[in-house]
């Protein structure tokens, strides 16, 4: 092999070992203990005996298709455990693009959300580009005996190896298979899923499943009120616990002073990071949902749901979800009464980066539209609050007055305050600041809600939906996510206390969460059935807030 074939040829084993060692090296770190990736030595020997004109001109393209398939799927893969705390799962995965364009969307707007995802596809042009000339620099440069020779032994040492690995042994601790190893993975993940979903589809059939009355909540308003990204570690771990134990000591005093009742605890959800309508859906069907395949499985079938179980107990059921900007087919499939989207939602206001509207004014729209409009109909309602969603930028004060919320053209003075997201994003310290201190905003804004429009007639759940990306928590963070129940009437809290519950608004500590699992969403359903059915019945509220004292009060 002439010298300068030689250092073109060493000089493609290189950049092609480093290019699927990236991935490898960006989620686990580390690169001087995986140093060799021994499909780039076997891709190179082989192209080196290939001859690089005529017909086999054309096999580099198989290789760099290879190649660009698994460098997308590992950069996904790296892409989904920041995000999710997990690995990808092109079965379960694929469908979730169009929302990543979404979040794109809200946070940055169309235009510049058109340009990232025109950028990202040019990138990806150039180096497939790049790629075919790197396979075409490595093929064919096997020339002479002993070039030829070299070409063989590179080939059968790496394959030996390769089939050494694939045994659990490893002669040489530095090599990795990353490419064998991803594309094996993905394809036992899609055999697993394949079979986990004809499991959950036979157990959904097999499982009992009817609407279930509850006369104890009979009379009363029943609020599922989520908020976005409120995990144990807000409240664990001490970066944030100190911005937000002192916000649970001041709910606890505002609770106290309005004559309420709380109990606090922690529930396991089934997601990390993102998705929350997996953990809205595992609350409602009593069904652990942790994938968007099952989610549209259980939507799919006749399963039943708390909105049913209420529905038949006599309530008005809907949904508050002012971040549902497009089409929400899902909610009819859960059938609730009414579905308040953001158009649905009269907001003057400005959307404040993703968050189309501060959760003060969703608390506020539910008070003084949504809730009068019932009449003398108790209500269930789903309340979603997202003031704490990435990028935690602008954090806005709660509002002492609620007549100063109005219509919400009162928070366009907070539309350029902060950090833009760009700006911030570029500092992890202060990133985890805000998201702790958007906490204490959600939290305090539900807090003053509760003090204020709460009575012995209404029951909150008021619950995180997931931990928070794996950015903010750590990789090794638990999935629980902080519980409170309110209510004027301490008679509808003792269900709770009675399944690890205590009262107050700090939940358990740690130290107790530690000791086993905890119960899931999914066993909130049965709770409520197990406590307020006919046999766990109580008497209807003794007093309760009509609609106009509603109206009037919230004036």
């Amino acid at each position: 092999m002439p010298l300068r074939s030689r250092g073109r040829w060493l000089l493609g084993l290189a950049l092609l070992n480093v290019m699927l060692l990236a991935p490898v090296w960006l989620l686990y770190g580390d690169p001087t203990s995986r140093w060799l990736a021994l499909e780039a030595c076997l891709l190179a020997g082989l192209l080196a005996l290939l001859p690089s004109s005529g017909l086999y001109a054309g096999l580099r393209w198989p290789v760099v298709a290879l190649v660009m398939a698994f460098l997308l799927v590992g950069l996904g893969d790296l892409a989904t455990h920041l995000a999710f705390g997990r690995s990808l799962n092109l079965y379960l995965d694929l469908p979730l693009l169009p929302s990543v364009f979404n979040l794109l969307e809200g946070n940055l707007g169309a235009p510049v959300a058109c340009l990232v995802v025109l950028g990202a596809a040019a990138l990806l042009a150039l180096a497939a580009w790049l790629l075919a000339r790197l396979v075409g620099n490595l093929q064919g440069t096997a020339r002479g005996g002993p070039a030829v020779a070299g070409a063989l032994v590179m080939m059968v040492a790496s394959g030996a190896l390769i089939a050494a690995e694939l045994q659990q042994v490893r002669p040489l601790p530095g090599a990795r298979t990353p490419l064998v190893d991803t594309l094996r993975f993905q394809g036992l993940q899609l055999v697993e899923t394949r079979h986990a979903h004809r499991d959950f589809a036979a157990r959904m059939a097999a499982e009992p499943d009817r609407v279930t009355t509850m006369p104890g909540l009979a009379g009363r308003d029943v609020l599922l009120v989520f908020v976005e990204s409120y995990g144990i570690s807000a409240l664990f771990d001490e970066r944030y616990a100190r911005v937000l134990d002192p916000r649970l000591d001041d709910m606890a005093e505002r609770f106290d002073a309005a004559g309420l009742s709380v109990a606090s605890g922690i529930l396991d959800a089934p997601i990390r990071g993102g998705q929350s309508w997996l953990a809205h859906a595992t609350a409602l069907s009593g069904l652990r949902i942790d994938n968007s395949l099952w989610y549209r499985l259980m939507l799919d079938s006749e399963r039943t749901t708390l909105v049913d179980d209420f529905r038949a107990t006599g309530h008005r059921t809907l949904a508050v979800m002012p971040a549902i900007t497009m089409a929400w087919p899902e909610g009819r499939a859960y059938d609730f009464d009414e579905i308040h989207a953001a158009a649905d939602i009269d907001y003057e206001g400005p959307p404040l980066n993703w968050v189309t509207m501060p959760d003060q004014y969703t608390l506020h729209h539910f008070q003084t539209r949504i809730r009068p409009e019932a009449g003398a109909s108790p209500l269930f309602a789903q309340i979603a609050l997202i003031s704490s969603h990435a990028p935690w930028t602008p954090i806005l004060p709660v509002l002492d007055d609620w007549d100063t919320v109005g219509d919400g053209s009162v928070f366009a003075r907070w539309e350029d305050a902060g950090e833009p997201p760009d700006e911030l994003w570029q500092d992890l310290e202060r990133v985890r600041d805000h998201y702790a201190r958007s906490l204490d905003y959600a939290l305090g804004a539900g807090a003053r809600w509760a003090a204020d429009f709460v009575d012995a007639g209404t029951l909150v759940i008021l619950l995180g939906d997931h931990q928070a990306a794996p950015l903010i928590t750590g990789d090794n963070a638990r999935g629980g996510v902080p519980v409170h129940v309110i209510s004027g009437d301490a008679r509808l809290l003792e269900p709770f206390l009675a399944r690890g519950f205590v009262p107050g608004t700090h939940p358990p500590g740690p130290e107790r969460y530690a000791e086993g699992e905890v119960a899931g969403q999914e066993d909130l359903r049965g709770w409520l059935h197990e406590a307020f059915g006919a046999d766990g019945a109580l008497d209807a509220p003794t007093t309760s807030l009509t609609a106009d004292r509603r109206v009037r009060e919230a004036r």
